[in-house]
């Protein structure tokens, strides 16, 4: 044995890197690393070293070794979209049914951490090699993963506990299998007597890179080409695939650990709890906005795997980047890069943009913030010995993130609050920039000043001078608000100004399902919006009782509903109540059933202080709270009509026009009856969608886009897109004669409840 300090000094560099581990507010500082043993920080205390006379590992073991961390991260994060979608048909396609199974997957991954902790520090070495191996094989006796039999998700409004259980039951133990794995590994490989002991954390960039090839793969290729079902068997064929590697690695790695780990000749000291706290908090930040940015985009695009995917991929893929070297450069750079981006993101913050926009400018300053933190966090991990206590700091404040995103906001605000929330949180982690000019410092005050006038001008609906002010201020804020304070402080001030000072506003309400939001303007008419799409509107006292917005009587689903009641009175079938505007048609004699998976939304259209619909309808109303299509399963009544308008924001729930949706319509709809589907939608062109399912069942179809007229617009008529359907052409009456209403295209697959792809629909204009 040779003491550290006569190895030959070649061995030993200088090295610089940003941010100190225990504070909040990084510097530049100088630590030596030891290449020969593994040295990464200046806390780890190197004590003796025995000679190397050669390696005695070999290309085998680390070959094992990084294909079972690719394949096993690949596992973990591939069956996650593969779960949620097969719950969205039991939740009405909500785009809170993903975040709160990330809720669940980061707390299940926090569970593993904690375990792999415990194992690798309290079991014998021998011993921990075969319980790891039974561990993940156990789960084998309960797959493939499908959704409980007979399970149905309750009618609350906040069915998060059920979800919870469901997930349980349904992935609760591969995935905890998983979850161990990782940190389990790199500790193998950092206790034996292998060269790459000395940086083991090679191992979790290439599981992040398995963990991102999986995710993008999913709804690129795997969700458009297998069903739900095909999808979940080659799923079960991989994790037997990765229970035969982990066994080999177990293998090859059996009897390398060194007695009392004399080889890894560095006894690190315990880390302090404001360094713990650091590495929580900067876990805490991107796993937060992650979700945020993801409930965000999905509400107003459409809940669907990609959307869930895009961010997750890019959460992992800073991991990757971050943890693959020293990221010095790329914390310098994601930081100039976030205060550049977030500027223009705030600008343009609730407005109605094209689809890229809306998708591009949100992820790429999630990516900055992301990197950022990651690679902080990289910079100031521990040595080998303490790498599985690093893990489970990440973790805990990973799913603290989750927790607060998806379960805590919504409850506590009416509103998605958490987005610019965590906006201003990752900018807590920008490096600290300081200047020494008093006179530039006190400019601070001025550039607040200015925010406030922004926040009360768009309070005040001056659009003009608001967007003026929040221009000057990101300008002045950026430029000379160098400290990460005072530039978070400015950015703070213009959300809040954005977020809170909508004028008008009579009611809000959020649930697992949306937010909902009623407003007044001009002339006494009333507004509910869901994200940024007008889900009903109406002029109170307007005589007669008038359908506003996307159901006047000019539009296609007014033609449609005029030619049914020349029939006689009419049983109509609604999925979707909204404001409760269809009800303006139920004349004495009819009746209209709704269908509304939102409690909150039937209490809203009730209430005659916001809206009359409801009750002033002179036909008989019943209101059903639940799934629309689940419920009228359920039903044993036959209709008219059955009428789809059920999209959450301008987020659809595919299943419900899906090949076995639209038999349960059927089965529902009288011989001459009509199907009417709204497709109205800024981001998505479902028209060859519906085309393709009629040609599919051999209805007959016609599709109806309508622009309002002059006289109309004035009504308060918006311009929509129907498509009607029924069994014979005679059953779509005069519509099948009526130039207005053409054939659907039919260039879509058919969409079945485990085959759907927005890909092909998507307009990102």
């Amino acid at each position: 044995l040779v003491k550290v300090a006569d190895l030959p000094q070649q061995r030993k560099r200088r090295i610089k890197t940003v941010g100190r581990a225990s504070d909040n507010e990084p510097t530049v500082q100088t630590s030596t690393r030891f290449e020969t043993i593994g040295v990464s920080e200046p806390s780890a205390k190197p004590i003796v070293a025995e000679a190397a006379d050669g390696p005695t590992g070999s290309r085998a073991l680390i070959a094992a070794f990084t294909l079972a961390s690719f394949l096993g991260a690949g596992l973990l994060f591939s069956v996650q979209p593969m779960v949620a979608k097969m719950l969205l048909p039991l939740l009405g396609g909500s785009p809170a049914v993903w975040n709160t199974a990330m809720v669940f997957f980061q707390v299940t991954l926090l569970a593993g951490y904690a375990y792999a902790h415990f194992a690798v520090t309290r079991l014998n070495p021998r011993i921990h090699r075969y319980v790891q191996v039974a561990l993940i094989a156990a789960p084998l006796l309960v797959l493939p993963i499908a959704v409980p039999a007979g399970w149905l998700a309750p009618t609350s409004a906040t069915p998060i506990g059920w979800v919870l259980l469901v997930l349980l039951l349904m992935v609760g133990a591969p995935f905890f299998a998983l979850a161990t794995l990782s940190p389990t590994l790199q500790r193998w490989l950092a206790d034996s007597d292998h060269p790459a002991a000395a940086n083991p954390y090679f191992l979790y960039s290439a599981g992040n890179a398995g963990s991102l090839l999986s995710l993008l793969a999913y709804p690129l290729i795997l969700e458009p080409t297998l069903n739900l079902e095909t999808q979940a068997g080659l799923w079960m064929a991989g994790y037997v695939v990765l229970v035969g590697i982990l066994t080999a690695t177990a293998m090859l790695s059996r009897g390398r650990r060194a007695a009392q780990q004399a080889k890894l000749a560095i006894r690190a000291q315990p880390a302090s709890w404001k360094r713990r706290g650091f590495w929580g908090y900067a876990a805490f930040v991107p796993s937060a906005l992650m979700l945020a940015v993801t409930r965000h985009i999905s509400t107003d695009v459409a809940s669907l795997p990609l959307l869930w995917v895009v961010p997750l991929a890019i959460y992992l893929l800073t991991f990757v980047i971050a943890f693959r070297s020293e990221p010095t450069t790329e914390v310098r750079i994601s930081a100039a890069a976030l205060r550049f981006g977030v500027v223009p993101l705030v600008l343009v913050f609730g407005s109605l943009q094209p689809a890229w926009i809306l998708l591009s400018l949100p992820l790429v300053v999630f990516a900055a913030a992301a990197l950022m933190a990651h690679g902080r966090l990289m910079l100031s991990r521990p040595a080998p010995s303490g790498l599985t206590e690093f893990y489970l700091w990440i973790s805990i404040g990973g799913a603290a993130g989750g927790v607060f995103a998806a379960l805590i906001a919504p409850v506590v605000f009416d509103r998605i609050l958490e987005y610019p929330i965590a906006i201003a949180l990752a900018l807590t982690l920008l490096p600290v920039r300081t200047i020494t000019s008093r006179r530039l410092r006190g400019l601070s005050v001025v550039v607040v000043a200015v925010a406030m006038v922004a926040g009360l001008a768009r309070t005040s609906g001056n659009t003009d001078v608001a967007l003026l002010a929040m221009a000057a201020a990101a300008i002045m804020g950026y430029g000379l608000l160098r400290r990460t304070r005072s530039f978070t402080l400015i950015v703070a001030v213009l959300l809040v100004g954005l977020l809170l000072g909508q004028s008008g506003t009579l009611a809000s309400e959020r649930t697992f399902f949306g937010v909902h939001r009623v407003f007044e303007q001009e002339d006494d008419v009333h507004v509910l919006v869901s994200g940024t799409t007008v889900h009903g509107v109406q002029r109170l006292g307007a005589q007669p009782l008038l359908a506003f917005g996307y159901y006047h009587p000019e539009g296609p689903v007014g033609q449609a509903l005029t030619e049914l009641q020349t029939r006689g009175p009419t049983n109509v079938a609604v999925i979707g109540l909204g404001a409760g505007t269809l009800a303006a048609y139920a004349r004495p004699g009819d009746s209209y059933t709704f269908y509304e998976i939102d409690q909150a939304v039937v209490d809203i259209a009730r209430d005659p202080s916001l809206f009359t619909y409801v009750s002033a309808a002179e036909g008989a109303l019943q209101f059903v709270v639940g799934d629309g299509r689940i419920m009228l399963g359920r039903s044993t009544d036959s209709y008219d009509a059955v009428i789809v308008d059920a999209f959450s924001s301008d987020a659809i729930p595919t299943h419900l026009i899906t090949k076995e949706a639209l038999g349960v319509y059927l089965d529902h709809l009288r011989p001459e009856g009509v199907i009417l589907v709204h497709i109205s939608n800024r981001h998505l062109d479902l028209e060859p969608v519906l085309g393709r399912l009629a040609q599919e069942l051999g209805l007959s179809s016609r599709s109806r886009a309508h622009t309002p007229s002059e006289v109309s617009r004035t009504e308060g008529a918006s311009a929509s897109t129907w498509v009607a359907l029924g069994r014979t052409e005679p059953a779509l009456g005069s519509l099948a004669a009526d130039e207005g209403w053409n054939r659907p295209r039919t260039d879509a697959p058919v969409w079945t409840d485990s085959f759907t792809s927005l890909l092909g629909v998507f307009r990102w204009g």
